[in-house]
């Protein structure tokens, strides 16, 4: 393709010209995606699209605002929870998370304004129960005295 276009001829001409030699000379054979549906082909257009392409190649993400990613671990936790192997353990997981949540209220942090309501350790118990045949479940130990008036305590000033 390095000569140049001969005079008198157009552009267009000249141009199908040297697609159909190169055709002819195999120049096109085995290129990648030969034979594959275009990528993207019926989808809206996305003008981030190389972006997301770039990160999807290199596994990379970005961070969610934090209390987006609050929201998130919360979610998690509680699936966590629900697939502990003790009822002791379920009741651990949630109640660090709303330990967390509390803070979250106390200092908050960055991103949209999103209350993240605590989640309900008898409510997360009762499911997790509800998933597990009788033989299989082990009691939680029962809270002592300065447990539950941590708990009480904390309960009180965790809500505004």
């Amino acid at each position: 393709m390095t000569e140049r276009k001969p005079l008198g001829v157009s552009f267009e001409s000249w141009i199908d010209r040297q697609i159909r030699e190169a055709t002819e000379r195999g120049e096109f054979d085995d290129l990648p995606g030969a034979g594959k549906p275009i990528p993207g082909q019926g989808k809206p257009h996305d003008d981030m699209w190389w972006i997301k392409q770039k990160m999807r190649a290199e596994n990379l993400s970005f961070p969610l605002p934090g209390t987006l990613a609050l929201r998130k671990e919360a979610e998690e936790a509680r699936a966590e929870a629900l697939g502990a192997r003790t009822e002791a353990e379920a009741r651990r997981i949630v109640e660090e998370m709303n330990d967390k949540i509390r803070d979250s209220h106390r200092k908050p942090l960055s991103g949209p304004p999103v209350v993240q309501p605590l989640i309900d350790v008898d409510e997360v118990t009762a499911e997790w129960r509800a998933l597990r045949p009788v033989a299989e479940r082990k009691p939680a130990p029962a809270p002592t005295p300065e447990k539950r008036r941590k708990r009480s305590f904390l309960r009180w000033f965790g809500r505004r």
